[in-house]
Parts: structure tokens; C-alpha cells; sequence
């Protein structure tokens, strides 16, 4: 506890030395790896060894990324390095329409900007930071040369993949619609993910990978849902300048907007595939 105490009196001082230093001329660049798991559920357990290694080998390519996170003191820009598909070697065309998008966070002006591709279309997402209320911890570890302190927050799943889609959702999301009609005053089930980051008071920014961030330090990893990320590589102050800007192309819509045309598209290609099998 003394440790920890002493660590975050020194994180205060870095902080302010930060604040009133050369800021406006720093800048850092974090290399993030994002491992995800997948659970086949009752089809899996049909399936052979054999066929469960090619799935995954298959699928490696969105279960497993890699990510860079250029920031300074108020932004930061987070985007995905494009690999090449393992099996076909070329691009995942399909998983594209659901990938996170180049995003930018301003974390003094509380912005959210997201360019997002959505077949062949391209949005302009404008929104406000994702509000997280981290629980403080005590327990801390070393990842590479910095020292991490841990803080874990609860947030309503869906706002960390928001950008994301399922049919299983957008069932879901028929199937409240449904039960609304029928009972108004009943309110709806929220699924909720439990995130654990580990942050660093020696990179006093309140930056971090995807839609985390607001610790008093550089978020090096976090885990949520079935994911985890890894920062594997910290570059301060690179010799080349780099770019922290919001993203200025697409149609301009928010998180909310976004999501109700993503589930509208797909359902009106499941309306079209249903009529043509009929």
C-alpha cells in the first residue's frame, strides 16, 4: 500500500511537470495486439479436432490484431494495421463491414470521431466519449519497463461494440421491440461487460486502445468480454511528427444513428434472401 501511495504522489508530480512542460510538443506511439477467444457452442461439439483447428486458423485474422495509438496530451488516433487474410491472402472484405474504424478521442473536449466503412459507404461517427466510472485498485504489476496499476468499470456492452454487429442482436433487438409494445412500463434488460485495465502513472495521459481511456496514466492493457489488449511497444517522442487529427470524410452520424442503419441493411438482406428461398 506504501508502494502504491508513493507511486501515485511521484505520478502527480510527473503530471504537473507534464502540464506546465513542453506539451503541446509531445507526443507517443503505443503498438497494441488484441487477442480474442471464440466459443463454438453446441456446433463445436459436433465437430472433430481437425475441423476446430481450421476454423480457427480461418478466423485468426479477426481474432487476432494488431493496433497502433498515436497520442499527445489531449487526442489521440487509434487504428488497426490491415494484415492480410491468412487462408486466401487477401483482405477480409466481409469482417471489414464490421471492423472498428480509425477513431479519434479528444479527451479534454469529450469527442469521439469514427470513420466507419459500411459497404462500400462511408460514415463520419461524431459522438461523445464513452462515460467509464474505473474503480481505483491497489494491485499493480510490471508490463516491460513500466510500472501498471490496476482499475476495473462495468459498462453497458453495447457501447463497446457499438460498431459492431450480430443477428443474434438484432433479434434481440426485435424481440425488445416486441415486448415494448406489450409492456410499456417494464424496462429492458442491459448486458453489461466487466472491464480490467492496467495503466501507467509514467505516461501521465489519460489515453488508452478502442474505448477505453480516463486513468491517470496510459492504458497498456485491458480485457473485456472476450478480448484482451496488450501494448507490446511504447515509441515517445519519435523523430518523424505524427499525426493526431479527427477523420473528416463520411456522412456524419452518431453512434445511435449508426447502429439503427447498420441493423436496417441487414435486415432488409435477410428480408431479400427470405423472399427469394419462398
Amino acid at each position: 500500500m506504501r508502494l502504491h501511495l508513493r507511486f501515485l504522489i511521484f505520478s502527480a508530480f510527473l503530471l504537473l511537470s507534464f502540464s506546465t512542460g513542453h506539451s503541446q510538443d509531445f507526443q507517443g506511439q503505443a503498438f497494441y495486439f488484441s487477442k480474442s477467444t471464440m466459443e463454438l457452442g453446441n456446433w463445436g461439439a459436433r465437430m472433430s479436432e481437425a475441423q476446430k483447428k481450421d476454423v480457427y486458423a480461418r478466423l485468426q485474422n479477426r481474432l487476432e490484431k494488431t493496433y497502433i495509438l498515436n497520442f499527445n496530451k489531449e487526442a489521440s488516433v487509434f487504428k488497426e494495421e490491415e494484415k492480410l487474410d491468412a487462408m486466401s491472402g487477401a483482405t477480409d472484405s466481409w469482417g471489414k463491414n464490421f471492423a472498428r474504424g480509425e477513431q479519434y478521442k479528444n479527451v479534454k473536449g469529450n469527442q469521439l470521431v469514427q470513420s466507419q466503412e459500411f459497404y462500400g459507404k462511408l460514415f463520419l461517427v461524431k459522438d461523445e466519449l464513452q462515460a467509464i466510472k474505473w474503480e481505483m485498485g491497489s494491485e499493480s504489476k510490471q508490463i516491460g519497463q513500466y510500472m501498471c496499476f490496476k482499475a476495473t468499470a462495468t459498462v453497458p456492452t453495447n457501447e463497446l461494440t457499438w460498431f459492431d454487429f450480430s443477428w443474434g442482436r438484432l433479434s434481440q433487438s426485435n424481440s425488445d421491440s416486441a415486448d415494448a409494445s406489450q409492456a410499456p412500463d417494464e424496462e429492458p434488460v442491459v448486458e453489461m461487460t466487466k472491464i480490467e485495465a492496467w495503466y501507467t502513472p509514467q505516461i501521465p495521459v489519460a489515453h488508452g486502445p478502442a474505448e477505453y481511456w480516463g486513468l491517470p496514466g496510459l492504458i497498456l492493457e485491458v480485457s473485456a468480454g472476450n478480448t484482451t489488449m496488450l501494448c507490446s511497444k511504447i515509441v515517445m517522442n519519435p523523430e518523424v511528427k505524427l499525426k493526431i487529427e479527427a477523420p473528416e470524410k463520411g456522412k456524419v452520424i452518431s453512434k445511435a444513428e449508426y447502429q439503427a442503419t447498420v441493423a436496417d441493411k441487414m435486415q432488409e438482406m435477410r428480408d431479400n434472401r427470405g423472399r427469394r428461398r419462398s
